[in-house]
């Protein structure tokens, strides 16, 4: 995140990255799931599973860290296109919270930011609720705060489809010929309630980002999986469920699959644990060879199409 305000482009003097947010460090573990939990009715041993998730990786997510270095890369494309936007990173539910990160863009004199909503699929959890938590951020900064203008879609973007297939690609060349010649790909994304889905069309979008992945790749092997599930057991969320479509895939004799995260642009706990610890063991037992792909991260051609979005809503 840039310090200091230097002249933007045009009517914007910044840009905003809007996070989740995650814990940095072990003691800040606990106090987090506390504060995201809170007014719901979670046993404490629920909490404390959860928390093991982080413990496995040594008490932190690297998501905020990886959205600053995205940060950092877009702001210097940036630069070297002539938009001298700097970049900023403010989170949801932990520190740098919305609040303090539009504080500190005020006090450099930002008024108005581009805000790009760290997600590729649209749903009111992962779209419509961050634009809620800027507006009561900005509230809370007072009447100073910077206004905030939003892009639109890319999850059918050329550059991040055709970021995250090169992210694909480079597992499937290290796989041994028969892994790679019979092997499936399983793009996931956060599971949410069916009506919530149907709702925003974030299945179609799933599919469609999934679909011009494979076709990139010409890889025809390919289907959709659901992760990292947290609500009402009673309420019927978006399926499968990852490990389901393991023991499926497991039961048509597949040999490999090469997972997917399209979902996500960052590493953190829900691809790490939910992934690469429970699929990954899952694929075990069921004597399927397990891969993942990274997400898109800070892939050249993903912060291009961030650089490129950011140029023509700011030109």
């Amino acid at each position: 995140m840039s310090g200091t305000r230097v002249p933007g482009a045009g009517r914007y003097d910044a840009v905003l990255l809007i996070g989740y947010g995650a814990p940095e460090r072990p003691e800040d573990v606990r106090p987090y799931l506390a504060a995201i939990l809170h007014g719901r009715r979670v046993p404490p041993e629920r909490l404390e599973e959860v928390a093991h998730h982080y413990d496995v990786f040594g008490g932190r997510s690297p998501l905020t860290e990886l959205t600053r270095r995205q940060a950092a890369a877009l702001e210097a494309t940036l630069r070297a296109r002539d938009f001298a936007l700097p970049v900023y990173v403010g989170m949801r539910n932990w520190t740098p919270y919305l609040h303090e990160t539009l504080a500190a863009m005020r006090d450099t004199g930002v008024r108005r930011a581009i805000g790009i909503v760290m997600a590729p699929h649209r749903s009111y959890a992962s779209w419509e609720q961050y634009q809620e938590n800027v507006v009561d951020a900005q509230t809370r900064v007072g009447a100073q705060a910077p206004a905030v203008d939003y892009l639109g879609p890319w999850f059918e973007h050329p550059g991040f489809v055709g970021a995250q297939a090169d992210r694909v690609a480079a597992v499937l060349r290290a796989m041994p010929d028969e892994e790679r010649a019979g092997a499936t790909l399983v793009f996931t994304a956060h599971s949410i309630p069916a009506a919530m889905g149907a709702r925003s069309g974030y299945e179609s979008q799933v599919t469609a980002s999934a679909r011009s992945v494979a076709a990139r790749l010409g890889h025809p092997a390919w289907q959709i999986a659901y992760q990292s599930r947290s609500g009402d057991p009673r309420e019927p969320w978006l399926e499968p469920d990852a490990k389901d479509a393991l023991r499926d895939l497991a039961a048509h004799r597949t040999r490999a699959v090469v997972f997917v995260p399209i979902g996500f642009v960052s590493d953190h706990i829900e691809v790490l644990y939910d992934l690469d610890t429970e699929a990954r063991a899952a694929a075990a037992e069921l004597g399927v060879a397990y891969y993942r792909a990274a997400t898109v991260m800070d892939h050249p051609a993903f912060i291009g199409m961030l650089a490129d979005l950011v140029a023509a809503q700011a030109g």
